[in-house]
């Protein structure tokens, strides 16, 4: 069943009612103030940082579920009151509506006479939120109404916020001034921000004390203030600091009054913290206030940043015979991978934004499908996350986004994080043809002299040379791109013994990537040694990874075989097939062989599993992945992001139809007819899909900030429709359906807009014209920017 629709006209999914199977949610900013947003008004926001500068409170895993947000209450004179947001009143609504779009969110409820319409978002460049609020009385009588606002304020880490109470519940501060609540805690000392949440109306009174608003043991759907439609003006000091309005409104009848409420973030210079001794400097707050009370102001706000993500996804355009993929490669798709590259694993309904902050080896995956969007934003991360780099080629798993300081908690070890900065590199030069970011200096994590990005580069694939076992294969470290498969919790031998085959496939990919950059920057003895090292990896891995049908996984902390016949449980993984294809190390004959196996062990009509069969007992040579029940993460669940690697692995073995059932099964608008399976959001991926072991089979969990996100596009942009980037230029080498009788394509590329025709003519040959001239090959090469070229394709029966 469906709990909404796509209404593809204007990018919005809508929600027609607030009780989806969870909550559904979008994410507001797209600069430095960001935040979350359910379907019914549940979330958070913070300034860079969701654990250093998390400004609203948010309760994990709470009863009821999503309460925390950005709330209204709307109270009649006879006493009743409604949420306008469903949250967290609950009370049943006469007409529900949610819109997700680009950055924005809009709420639409009727309760009795009364319609309200709220339309969250974050302007452009502004470190603040909007909450434009329509109230429309749809009576035949005048009425008077209350209008009560309620955030609660996040004291500012959420780690500390979440634990450290006896010092928590006594600091926290605020001030009230002109209607504006400013939250200051810790402001006297350590801190040069405050967080500020401002409304201009007929205000006629606040809470700033939580207790004073809910009353003792009170609770959010029966606030005591809401009830007898009075505020106390408290202001905290210490316990929790809250952010209230009372506002009074008349309303005729079918007239409508609109009051905008801001919540934002300032920083001020150390120097100008206080205009006097102790009297917080509250500049540009009220006029900024005063601007937005302007409708026609925020109605032009929210139209720039609708152009702002229009323009941003003109990037890549596309018409195909099949709706789905229309709608997630034009929209969805392209905006959960700007989602995903700025926020990494940080923060989600999933990802409490206190643990993980930014990934290496996420971030590197996530900007293969974002670089095509702002090169420019893409350069900057390569070369943040290469200064996570130790000087032997080592990284930081994760670091914090605010202080770009490495997760000591996490640590290094790790090892196929290095490999995947060589890859997202390569992607970069692909996509850009910049070879200037190779001379940038960049410092390492612990000290030491900087090194060019290229030297870091060629650290990265000489830490995989130096970490090698006894069959010559990559040592795992504490795991590789499964963070689960932890074959070094116990060991009985002395020195490193567990082996990764996958390392081994990626060092492959990324040694032939670097050995073609130092080609092209004239490094010709860098070139020579990778490709070297590359076929001696390539010899390895065939003669020792190989079990007769499939790939192996690795060799545990014994030397014994991960993912082989020998094994009861996890005989066959995923991971190593693909890869194999893709990083050209499998001859034909052996890649059609192992995704055979693929098709016949693992794949699913939700998708592909991880590995089979699923481990029933746990394994302390093969770690967390046999501590999840059957059929769940990377215990035989379908774990999305590998998925699309099946896909480019049938691409590359020009087979079609496998790789597009592949990309279906686990589209979310394909899945959109079995909400009440899959229960997470329909218009963006998850990471995960419960596996036939379970008794949820179909239901997935983690969405939004997921690899998925970027390999589901690559796979699709770069191998289905097979346009791709390339060093020479722009390859157009498509792989479709064979129900496609053609596709057209706009696509930015290095400064030029390509308009891509494709037609299929079974009785020819393959053909490529650029502006009417018929080129050798499938690359077109790299015109002038500013230009504008047609390409047209005719794919035959070659």
């Amino acid at each position: 069943m469906r709990y909404g629709y796509f209404d593809d006209q204007n990018k919005e999914y809508v929600i027609e009612r607030p009780d989806t199977p969870q909550p559904w949610i979008n994410y507001l900013g797209e600069g430095s103030y960001f935040g979350i947003i359910s379907n019914t008004a549940g979330g958070y926001s913070f300034y860079r940082d969701a654990r250093l500068r998390r400004i609203l409170r948010y309760r994990y895993n709470n009863i009821p579920q999503d309460e925390g947000g950005r709330y209204l209450y709307i109270r009649f004179p006879d006493g009743d009151f409604f949420s306008p947001t469903w949250q967290p009143v609950r009370k049943k609504l006469d007409f529900y509506r949610c819109r997700h779009g680009l950055g924005y969110t809009i709420i639409s409820s009727r309760y009795r006479e009364i319609e309200c319409e709220i339309t969250y978002f974050v302007p452009p460049r502004e470190e603040m939120e909007i909450w434009s609020v329509k109230l429309t009385n749809r009576g035949k009588e005048l009425l008077e109404l209350d209008v009560f606002s309620f955030i609660e304020f996040c004291l500012w880490n959420a780690l500390d916020d979440s634990t450290n109470f006896q010092r928590n519940l006594n600091i926290g501060e605020v001030e009230v001034e002109e209607g504006v609540i400013y939250h200051i805690t810790e402001y006297r000392e350590r801190r040069d921000h405050y967080a500020f949440f401002g409304a201009v109306g007929n205000i006629v009174g606040f809470e700033t004390d939580r207790e004073s608003f809910l009353g003792p043991y009170g609770s959010l759907d029966s606030p005591i203030a809401v009830r007898e439609g009075k505020t106390s003006n408290s202001i905290a000091c210490g316990w929790a600091p809250v952010g209230v309005h009372q506002i009074k409104v008349t309303l005729p009848s079918q007239h409508e009054e609109r009051i905008q409420f801001l919540l934002g973030y300032k920083e001020n210079l150390t120097q100008h913290k206080f205009i006097v001794e102790r009297r917080v400097n509250k500049e540009g707050i009220p006029s900024l206030l005063q601007r937005f009370n302007d409708q026609n102001e925020v109605v032009r706000a929210l139209e720039k940043l609708k152009t702002y993500w229009n323009n941003i996804l003109s990037r890549f355009q596309v018409q195909t015979p099949n709706s789905h993929f229309n709608r997630m490669i034009n929209v969805w798709n392209q905006y959960q991978c700007m989602i995903t590259f700025n926020l990494s694993r940080s923060a989600s309904y999933f990802e409490s934004g206190i643990s993980r902050g930014i990934g290496f080896r996420d971030s590197n995956q996530d900007l293969m499908g974002f670089v095509h969007l702002i090169p420019d934003k893409a350069r900057e991360r390569l070369l943040d996350l290469s200064s996570t780099q130790f000087q032997l080629g080592g990284a930081y798993h994760q670091y914090q986004p605010l202080t770009r300081q490495g997760n000591d908690e996490i640590g290094a070890g790790f090892n196929d994080d290095p490999l995947w900065l060589v890859l997202a590199a390569a992607s970069y030069l692909k996509e850009t043809g910049d070879f200037t970011i190779l001379n940038e200096m960049v410092p390492f994590a612990g000290g030491g002299n900087p090194a060019t990005f290229y030297q870091h580069l060629l650290r990265s694939l000489e830490y995989t040379l130096h970490n090698l076992g006894p069959h010559g294969l990559p040592l795992i470290g504490q795991a590789d791109w499964n963070d689960c498969l932890n074959l070094n919790l116990i060991t009985e031998n002395e020195g490193k013994v567990a082996e990764s085959i996958l390392i081994g496939e990626m060092f492959v990919a990324a040694g032939e990537e670097l050995a073609h950059i130092a080609e092209i920057i004239e490094k010709n003895d860098d070139a020579s040694r990778f490709r070297k090292e590359v076929r001696t990896m390539v010899d390895r891995i065939n003669q020792w990874g190989w079990d007769g049908e499939w790939y192996l996984r690795a060799y545990d902390d014994r030397g014994l075989p991960v993912g082989s016949k020998q094994n009861q449980e996890g005989k066959i993984f995923l991971e190593t097939q693909p890869w194999a294809i893709m990083c050209g190390l499998a001859d034909t004959e052996r890649g059609k062989a192992a995704m055979d196996s693929v098709e016949k062990y693992l794949a699913t009509p939700h998708g592909i599993i991880l590995q089979k069969p699923a481990f029933t007992q746990f394994s302390l040579h093969l770690g967390e992945c046999t501590s999840y029940p059957p059929g769940l993460k990377e215990n035989a669940g379908i774990f999305c992001h590998p998925n699309p690697w099946a896909i480019i692995a049938e691409c590359i073995l020009k087979r079609a139809e496998k790789a597009w059932n592949y990309w279906l099964t686990i589209s979310p608008s394909s899945r959109e007819e079995i909400s009440e399976i899959h229960r997470q959001e329909p218009y963006v991926y998850a990471q995960m899909i419960a596996g036939p072991d379970h008794p949820r089979f179909g239901e997935a969990k983690n969405s939004w900030l997921t690899g998925t996100a970027s390999w589901a596009l690559v796979s699709a942009t770069q191998w289905i429709l097979g346009i791709r980037p390339d060093y020479q230029g722009l390859i157009i080498d498509p792989c479709i359906p064979a129900d496609w009788q053609d596709f057209r394509v706009q696509r930015w590329f290095r400064g030029v807009l390509y308009t891509i025709v494709v037609e299929r003519k079974p009785n020819e040959k393959y053909e490529l014209k650029v502006d009417g001239n018929l080129l050798s090959g499938k690359t077109i090469p790299v015109f002038s920017p500013g230009s504008e070229h047609r390409v047209e394709v005719t794919l035959g029966e070659d």
